[in-house]
């Protein structure tokens, strides 16, 4: 079982939050959402998604990637403003090839929302400033299925 340490924007305290979970995580301080982000591979990628009760954005990025460096904190961000209704899940392509097969990942960043059932709701490749990329996941969660966008 993984777990994420959290900070609370509210209240500051940490909280450990579970990357497999059903619900939605609230701080045990204040009680206010938490920002929802866990780190998935090959072997859990379908329990941490199956499980979230939440729409997910999924973050195929890479280590050695400049771009994925960039988008990394935007996307933490946009999980922080969108607490208790986004799960963010973040995937590391080295480490979890199998999920970069299933979803045909050309290039990193790749972003995408998917539903519990793993099926893709909207997909965006290369970085892109916030504005972009919470104008792309309003559209995409409002049901404004784009299949592929590019910055």
């Amino acid at each position: 079982m993984t777990f994420h340490i959290t900070t609370c924007p509210h209240c500051e305290k940490r909280n450990r939050v579970r990357g497999a979970a059903t619900g939605r995580p609230r701080c045990a301080n204040c009680g206010r959402w938490l920002p929802w982000i866990a780190d998935a591979d090959d072997g859990d990628f379908d329990e941490v998604v199956r499980t979230a009760s939440l729409p997910v954005l999924v973050d195929v990025w890479a280590t050695w990637c400049g771009p994925c460096r960039v988008v990394s904190p935007v996307l933490e961000q946009l999980a922080t403003e969108r607490s208790g209704e986004l799960k963010l899940v973040k995937v590391d392509v080295d480490r979890a090839p199998a999920v970069g097969q299933r979803f045909a990942v050309q290039a990193v960043p790749t972003l995408l929302v998917v539903d519990r059932d793993g099926e893709v709701l909207g997909r965006r490749s290369g970085a892109a400033p916030v504005a972009a990329l919470r104008d792309w996941l309003d559209h995409t969660l409002s049901g404004d299925r784009t299949t592929e966008a590019r910055a």
